[in-house]
């Protein structure tokens, strides 16, 4: 299981400039790696390619953490990651389309192609990759609060969309307490997507 974020981006920043802090990059990691991989494959990118950028992207936060100033008023942690992000992903894209297409990857390169360089839109990407990297870090640091029955009633209904009278039936609770578990659980959800968020900003 994920652990839990630290109290500030600023803490884990001023961890991250001991560059023999392992701890700290393994908690980077952990808590951003999801947030990188999962933009750059959102904008085309197969698994090994977003790996390699994933790679770059942290090469670069290793190299210029010990002189980021971080100032929250300025944008904060996440605003600066996703420059590192949008300049590697930037670079990537270019060097694919200097290339000669494989046999193999057209439909990827198309897709390259297609990917518009207005910064706004991939910032709105990226939020909302930033949103559902929280909603599954939250999950996850909930997940254990709950009896199992009642985490497969608000899975199944909430997020796999499943209707409570066929979930009711698979678990052998009534649909009052399924919607009940559900809403119990979404409860719960929200006020830790909130702590992470205050977390994440702070």
């Amino acid at each position: 299981m994920i652990r839990e974020s630290p109290v500030t981006r600023a803490s884990l920043l001023m961890r991250l400039r001991d560059g023999s802090n392992q701890e700290a990059w393994h908690e980077f990691l952990e808590l951003y790696g999801p947030l990188v991989y999962g933009f750059v494959r959102h904008r085309g990118l197969q698994d090994a390619d977003a790996a390699d950028v994933l790679q770059d992207v942290l090469r670069s936060v290793n190299g210029a953490v010990g002189r980021l100033e971080y100032d929250k008023q300025k944008g904060g942690f996440r605003a600066w990651l996703f420059a590192i992000t949008r300049n590697k992903l930037t670079n990537f894209v270019a060097s694919r389309r200097a290339r000669p297409h494989g046999s193999g990857d057209t439909a990827q390169h198309e897709q390259l192609a297609a990917t518009p360089d207005r910064s706004d839109a991939w910032e709105q990407e990226w939020e909302r990759e930033f949103q559902r990297q929280v909603a599954a870090r939250a999950m996850q640091i909930i997940e254990a609060e709950f009896e199992s029955r009642t985490w497969q009633a608000f899975w199944q209904t909430a997020v796999e969309g499943r209707s409570a009278a066929d979930v009711s039936r698979e678990i052998g609770l009534s649909t009052g307490a399924i919607y009940v578990a559900k809403s119990r659980v979404l409860a719960r959800l929200k006020s830790e997507v909130e702590r992470l968020m205050a977390e994440e900003e702070s």
